[in-house]
């Protein structure tokens, strides 16, 4: 105990430092210059080894917004072209249309100059053969399947001979003969009164006919018998058959 107290009292004592008191704010201060120049040196020397790389921001920042501004126009252009590409279809197909409108009309025209020339034909022997005058015929009767099922086409010639005949005013009739269920049944033509208007006629030379009548779609034709009637009259003038071609 004595050379407890003799120590802390004595000469030996440990030396008393006396120091002045620095408020933290103050303590802040000086030491915030110091930290600012620190990351301001670091921040130049980021940008020198920058700029000794070759790498410049403002340069940098200038090409990003020219590729900016190259990439909107570009993207402008391409809606152009797909404008202008879609116009392009639409005028080929548009071209492509008008094709096909003038090949079908081609192919009717070269058909009907077929039928005028075999018409030409047909009646440079019927002159040179003249028959009775007033002599009613039917010529170059054909059936045919129509495009839709159960629907037939007929064409027919009506020739009437003669120099001085007169006009031939009457109307004609077709009697199916079809196979139904198992059954032969026959089915007229027009089927209503109303329907005559179609299935009249009146021509004195000749008059060419083209009608489409409708079966049911699981009908097999076996024969269509024209019948041709004179106006007034009740009983055929001339009846001629023809089969499915």
């Amino acid at each position: 105990m004595w050379r407890g107290v003799r120590r802390r009292f004595s000469i030996y004592a440990p030396k008393l430092s006396v120091r002045p008191h620095i408020a933290w704010y103050l303590r802040w201060g000086m030491v915030m210059p110091f930290v600012l120049a620190a990351v301001a040196l670091a921040w130049w020397a980021y940008d020198s080894g920058l700029e000794f790389a070759g790498f410049h921001r403002t340069q940098t920042e200038q090409e990003l917004s020219q590729l900016r501004n190259q990439i909107v126009e570009q993207n402008a252009e391409i809606m152009q072209l797909r404008n202008q590409v879609a116009q392009y279809e639409r005028k080929i197909q548009i071209e492509q249309a008008s094709n096909q409108a003038t090949t079908e009309q081609l192919k009717n025209l070269a058909d009907e100059n077929v039928h005028l020339q075999e018409d030409l034909v047909f009646f440079q022997n019927l002159t040179a053969t003249r028959g009775k005058n007033g002599e009613l015929g039917v010529h170059r009767l054909i059936l045919e399947r129509d495009k839709m099922p159960g629907e037939y086409h007929l064409r027919m010639l009506l020739v009437q001979s003669g120099q001085r005949a007169k006009t031939f005013n009457g109307n004609y009739q077709l009697v199916a003969t079809v196979f139904e269920n198992g059954q032969k049944v026959t089915r007229l033509f027009p089927q209503e009164e109303s329907g005559n208007d179609q299935f009249k006629l009146s021509f004195r030379y000749y008059q060419r006919i083209e009608q489409s009548i409708q079966l049911p779609p699981d009908a097999q034709v076996e024969s269509i018998q024209v019948r041709v009637f004179e106006q007034g009259t009740t009983e055929p003038k001339i009846r001629q058959s023809v089969g499915l071609s």
